[in-house]
């Protein structure tokens, strides 16, 4: 029980020194340019398995965890972005749901040095195929892991609720079967 409680205390102080760094952007957050774009959970439930599991990626530049997001692209919606992304970040492919299953908010670092606040719209992606040969194989990491552990992992504190919680539903989905 001690060791849960301290990578409790883990996250939280992970998560306060996120919303710290985040509030110093607030006014911009608020009043000036904000940037949209889309992500997917990609996520598998192993057959025989009772948990599913979570796809998480390293980001190019800084290397912490995330899950596969990008940019709005011209003529396509945010759910198929998020798809796309997927593919393109993880090399999977799979059924994604046209509802956004939540958003979070995280500072993008710009080439230019400056920051400035995104809100991702985030999908659910239940894989079922996995690419050997994808565009950005081998400028990533990617590990399959637990809900849990990708909660752990990732910086945002939304984020890490919402992959809780889409634990949570994917769950009670599979009970409904």
């Amino acid at each position: 029980m001690a060791s849960s409680i301290s990578a409790k205390q883990k996250v939280l102080k992970r998560s306060e020194s996120f919303l710290s760094e985040l509030a110093a952007h607030a006014d911009a957050l608020l009043h000036g340019r904000v940037c949209e774009q889309y992500a997917a959970i990609c996520y598998r439930k192993g057959i025989g398995q009772d948990d599913a599991e979570v796809l998480v990626v390293t980001s190019r530049e800084s290397g912490r965890w995330v899950v596969p997001k990008g940019w709005p692209i011209k003529g396509k919606k945010p759910h198929e972005v998020a798809a796309i992304e997927a593919y393109e970040e993880a090399g999977v492919r799979g059924k994604v749901k046209k509802k956004p299953f939540g958003y979070f908010t995280y500072l993008k670092h710009l080439a230019d040095g400056s920051h400035v606040p995104c809100i991702v719209g985030l999908h659910l992606l239940e894989v079922d195929q996995i690419l050997q040969d994808f565009p950005e194989r081998g400028q990533r990491r990617t590990e399959w892991v637990s809900f849990i552990e990708a909660a752990n992992r990732v910086r945002e504190p939304e984020l890490k609720g919402l992959l809780l919680g889409a634990e949570r539903k994917i769950r009670k989905a599979k009970g409904k079967r």
